[in-house]
């Protein structure tokens, strides 16, 4: 990988001592005006491309994709506010607080786009939103096993609610900067469960390295505050869009769809039958197509973490929206 310096074998060689301090971030923490958001950029080329993770998930999963993608555009993946290098970011973590804050982030750092948004599962409605906050910033998107409005997700046994049903209806609070006391986590160390001090064995076609960065990252507490408010957030936005029309609201921006092919549901842990779950998610996927003119939908046999289970699919996806837009071409 060209990463194994000397402070990286370090890690390596100690495990114990890798969970115990903070491994050296790759990219350049951003100072939004007393928090730092952590991003890295790779490569060279236009448009730039911005990957936005899943709930729980880091820039570095995305280490299998970026080297990829590095070779003939520039990537920028980065970890939101509360994720491994960043900071606690202000509350309530709407979309609309963490587009602005990686919107600030980028153009602190330079990076003035135009720019492709990757947006894996929840981070997939995150920049959705993105792109029709600032519309004229973005050139392409590409969802990947996205979530959308109306997917049904299991919260229980035998329970299941669709995205966008749980909202409240609540008004979305303008986003800030500026931290204030009631946004310190309520989440402490010692409240974490016991197995996340173990490696979750999806990760381990990762780099040793980027390994130890998931065993560390996973056992801070700011995650799982940050994710607590993601999610009670983002119904309000699946609301919204499940109660307007939504073909067409991206334009004629190139996107690409990955989809899995299966959705590996069973009848036992479900209120619905596993059938009706699987028409509905298969429904959802196409919909997202119909967000821009200039679409196509690409069907993996995979499971849902792509990036880590499909890079090369999913570079080679990124790759053909990188064509159209510098081309200007559709798909």
């Amino acid at each position: 990988m060209g990463r194994m310096h000397a402070t990286a074998l370090a890690i390596v060689l100690l495990p114990e001592l890798a969970l115990a301090t903070t491994p050296p971030s790759p990219g350049t923490l951003v100072d939004l005006g007393g928090h730092k958001l952590h991003v890295h950029c790779t490569g060279k080329g236009s448009p730039t491309v911005v990957v936005e993770n899943g709930l729980g998930d880091y820039s570095f999963d995305w280490i299998l994709v970026q080297e990829k993608v590095a070779s003939f555009t520039r990537i920028c993946t980065y970890d939101r506010a509360g994720y491994g290098w960043s900071d606690t970011g202000p509350k309530p973590r709407t979309f609309a607080q963490i587009n602005l804050e990686l919107h600030d982030a980028l153009t602190k750092l330079g990076e003035s786009g135009p720019f492709l948004l990757v947006g894996h599962s929840y981070g997939g409605p995150v920049a959705r939103n993105f792109a029709l906050t600032y519309p004229q910033e973005v050139v392409g998107m590409v969802f990947v096993d996205s979530a959308h409005e109306g997917l049904r997700v299991s919260i229980g046994p035998k329970k299941t609610l669709r995205l966008g049903e749980d909202a409240k209806g609540m008004p979305i609070p303008k986003p800030r900067e500026a931290l204030e006391p009631s946004d310190k986590p309520g989440t402490r160390s010692e409240d974490l469960p016991p197995e996340l001090k173990n490696l979750d064995p999806m990760f381990k076609v990762l780099p040793e390295l980027e390994q130890q960065m998931q065993l560390w990252a996973q056992q801070q507490p700011g995650v799982y505050d940050a994710q607590q408010s993601e999610t009670q957030w983002s119904g309000e936005y699946f609301a919204r869009w499940l109660a307007a029309p939504q073909a067409g609201t991206l334009g004629d921006i190139p996107v690409v769809v990955l989809s899995r092919a299966e959705g590996g549901y069973t009848d036992a842990d479900l209120d619905i039958s596993a059938a009706q779950y699987e028409q509905e998610r298969k429904q959802g996927q196409r919909n997202l197509t119909q967000l821009s003119g200039n679409s196509r939908q690409v069907i993996l046999p995979c499971g849902h973490n792509m990036n880590l289970e499909a890079p090369e699919d999913v570079a080679k996806a990124i790759r053909q929206v990188v064509t159209a837009v510098r081309n200007h071409s559709k798909l």
